[in-house]
């Protein structure tokens, strides 16, 4: 990444924390840049173990994380093992209805499934009930199988 991308990111990121209503801390943006690279949702616990080193407490970054997700910016999951992930909400999903996940029943990995739609039968069987919010896929990875 070069200077003037990393100044873009960060001017970009200051941004989006202003028109959240939320004041630009350099916590908030190691935490924002931090579930940027990330390629899947991530615990608190890896995301502090990163930040720890830098100089971020663990506290420091939960607090972060929690006035992220309260502002929309950042989404928390629960994927069935009782340890919340977080990741950034992707704008181009309605509120409330995110991608599908797969969570490995062996190992715990998590993986984005973007393009994951459900069948149209079995969508029309869930609109009869109510509305989807989440898809969660479990198996096994394949490094697991």
């Amino acid at each position: 990444m070069t200077t003037k991308t990393k100044v873009d990111s960060v001017a970009e990121t200051r941004k989006l924390l202003s028109d959240c209503g939320l004041r630009t801390t350099a916590a908030r943006l190691a935490v924002i840049h931090w579930l940027k690279r990330a390629n899947s949702p991530a615990t608190h616990a890896e995301i502090a173990a990163d930040m720890v080193p830098l100089g971020f407490d663990k506290a420091t970054v939960l607090r972060n994380l929690t006035d992220l997700v309260e502002a929309g910016l950042v989404t928390r999951k629960e994927l069935g093992d009782r340890v919340w992930r977080f990741e950034l909400r992707d704008a181009s999903h309605p509120e409330g209805c995110e991608h599908a996940h797969f969570i490995c029943v062996e190992c715990g990995s998590v993986t984005c499934l973007h393009e994951f739609e459900m069948p149209k039968p079995a969508m029309t069987s869930v609109l009869q009930v109510g509305s989807v919010s989440e898809i969660l896929v479990r198996g096994r990875c394949k490094g697991c199988q």
